[in-house]
């Protein structure tokens, strides 16, 4: 009887959500009211009833079922306007399209803002200094600094596209505009007039942090014209003898592969770490480990001597799910990790070893642990694995001891998922419903419904279904409220779960294509999460039929804790007409929340 009148009340919202969907006027989701945009095109994506036929700009548009749609429409430099018609009513949308190029110089000169380096840049002696302009084309550019011309020559014609392009089955290298970009480079060895002080009258280093070169200046010449225009950021050479040293003062301090955001992301610094510096670029430092971390993150130790360690003994400890790892160090070296099958490798740089013993006694994750001096200041220790799974790490500094912990498995991951009528019993699990709150709501769907919704909505069935398996569920957000990515990171870190699955929607930048990308897309950071990430993806995409987006390493920030295997799955496409419909199907949420909850299971089982 209960299950008639569920029929009987889910079949009477099904016909009022029907009438809302014939009563639904025509409307545009996206873009707002006037977007601004780099890309050549975008789609407009929106709804109007299924009776009946939409147009853009007078073309008639495809449209699914439901009446929803999602063109792809060009655009121009400037002002683009599109008028959307369905019978009496019409929509109007301005998108203005900005360019992404420099602007090209007039005549003599250099365009406007491209002379680098911009900021303030200090080296080692012997190390490249480069400099770049945009000019005219077929010109000839050059550089004086401290007495010194160095010549600009004309880049080549290719650009690589931004990372966002994989998203879009696109990353070839794109052929450059008709602007000219020009660069050049000069190396400042020890004792050439560059290096010189002002009243120098030899050319040694004085026992000074730095010596000022200046601001260089910059020259076009075309046509027997010259002009010269001074650049903004000073240069300055750093002295051997007299090097500062960078303490970590975050908890993770980012390190990175070059002087901004833009470069990748290298294995965090621990609190405390210490590192010499042997370079500055505006807000950024350069660490002789080769990383770069920004000034904020670090703290100069006044009267410090260079950061060098040696490690004699090492030894293990077990404690509640975890294995400790001490590296006794006589200051916090930089380190690094890579996981790789069956293996965790630890890198200490500027450290030389005198080891003679290390303890490591039966463990639940290590089977055994070699080491070697890989080069006079980096010492290498790789744990061979007793599974291929790993579940996490943490690495802090204890003083100048440095602890590696590795996290055990959990209790039960060798259970068949049907050898009991709770196989997830013990394992605690974290989901976190994307967005969320008034300041993000996430990617919105043609009806206007947002990403923010549908997230909670099918995290809060996820949970009940992995609930019903036994499992200690806990979540990010059980509300619509605003929750900024570093608290769920917070979270993470804090409960340690067994795995963390970020629940998401998937739309695309501008230029994509709405109407063609569809389908189930996991992101993946850390290898430890690449096995879940996978077999999610792959058990989503057979047990519903559905399409396929990718499996992604990708950067993200619910991907990067690395306490446990941590996972993002975009369910599919709110932008997409179609997939749209099945996006906000109750019946398919719940299959979908099923379906999550039992591949979570079978890949816990199927961990050896």
């Amino acid at each position: 009887m209960r299950k008639f009148l569920g029929l009987v009340v889910f079949g009477m919202i099904m016909a009022i959500a029907s009438v809302a969907v014939a009563a639904q006027p025509l409307s545009v989701a996206y873009p707002p009211a006037n977007h601004k945009t780099i890309a050549d095109r975008i789609f407009l994506i929106g709804t109007a009833p299924p009776t009946g036929q939409v147009s853009v700009n007078g073309q008639q548009i495809p449209r699914s079922g439901a009446g929803h749609f999602a063109p792809t429409v060009p655009l121009q430099l400037g002002e683009n306007v599109f008028t959307l018609r369905y019978e009496n009513q019409q929509v109007q949308i301005k998108v203005t399209r900005e360019s992404n190029q420099p602007e090209v110089p007039a005549g003599l000169a250099f365009a406007k803002n491209s002379l680098t380096p911009k900021v303030d840049v200090a080296s080692l002696p012997g190390e490249y200094i480069c400099f770049g302009a945009i000019a005219p084309a077929n010109a000839l550019v050059a550089v004086k600094l401290a007495g010194v011309t160095i010549p600009l020559k004309a880049r080549s014609q290719v650009e690589l596209p931004d990372n966002k392009s994989v998203l879009l089955g696109e990353n070839s290298p794109i052929a450059k505009s008709s602007i000219e970009q020009y660069q050049g480079c000069a190396i400042t060895p020890p004792n050439p007039p560059l290096l010189k002080g002002e009243n120098e009258s030899n050319s040694s280093l004085p026992k000074t942090e730095k010596i000022d070169l200046g601001v260089p200046v910059f020259e076009l010449t075309m046509n027997d014209r010259t002009i010269s225009q001074q650049g903004t950021g000073k240069i300055s050479i750093l002295s051997p003898a007299e090097l500062e040293i960078a303490e970590v003062t975050a908890d993770a301090g980012i390190a990175r592969t070059g002087a901004s955001t833009d470069f990748s992301r290298m294995t965090p610094l621990p609190k405390g770490t210490r590192a010499t510096v042997i370079g500055r670029e505006g807000e950024w430092i350069r660490l002789d480990y080769g990383a770069w971390i920004k000034a904020s993150e670090v703290q100069i130790v006044k009267d410090a001597v260079p950061a060098r360690s040696i490690i004699r003994s090492a030894r293990s400890r077990q404690v509640p799910g975890w294995t400790e790892v001490l590296f006794p160090l006589e200051i916090p070296v930089p380190v690094t990790v890579q996981e790789g099958e069956r293996t965790f490798t630890l890198t200490l740089y500027n450290t030389t070893a005198q080891t003679d013993i290390i303890r490591l006694d039966d463990d639940p994750v290590i089977s055994s642990l070699v080491w070697q001096q890989t080069s006079p200041l980096q010492v290498q220790y790789t744990f061979n694995l007793k599974s291929a799974q790993q579940w996490g790490y943490k690495l802090r500094y204890d003083g100048t001891t440095l602890v590696l912990s590795l996290k055990h498995p959990p209790a039960n991951t060798s259970m068949m998922p049907n050898s009991s009528a709770k196989p997830l019993s013990g394992i605690k699990i974290l989901l976190d419903p994307g967005h969320g709150g008034p300041e993000d709501s996430g990617g919105v769907g043609p009806t206007g419904y947002r990403e923010k919704t549908v997230a909670l909505i099918v995290s809060k069935l996820v949970r009940e279904e992995l609930v019903n398996r036994g499992a200690n569920v806990v979540m990010t957000r059980v509300e619509d409220v605003d929750l900024d990515l570093p608290p769920r990171v917070e979270m993470i870190q804090k409960e340690e779960p067994a795995i963390a699955i970020s629940i998401h929607y998937n739309a695309l930048p501008d230029n994509g294509d709405a109407i063609n990308t569809k389908g189930v897309g996991a992101f993946w950071f850390h290898p430890q999460a690449h096995s879940l990430g996978m077999f999610l993806h792959n058990y989503l995409v057979a047990n519903l039929n559905r399409p396929s987006y990718g499996v992604f390493w990708n950067n993200l920030a619910m991907t990067r804790p690395a306490v446990t295997p941590s996972v993002l799955m975009e369910l599919g496409f709110m932008i997409n007409p179609e997939e749209f419909e099945w996006i906000v199907n109750p019946t398919e949420q719940q299959k979908l929340a099923e379906a999550i909850a039992q591949g979570i299971t079978e890949w816990f089982a199927s961990i050896k």
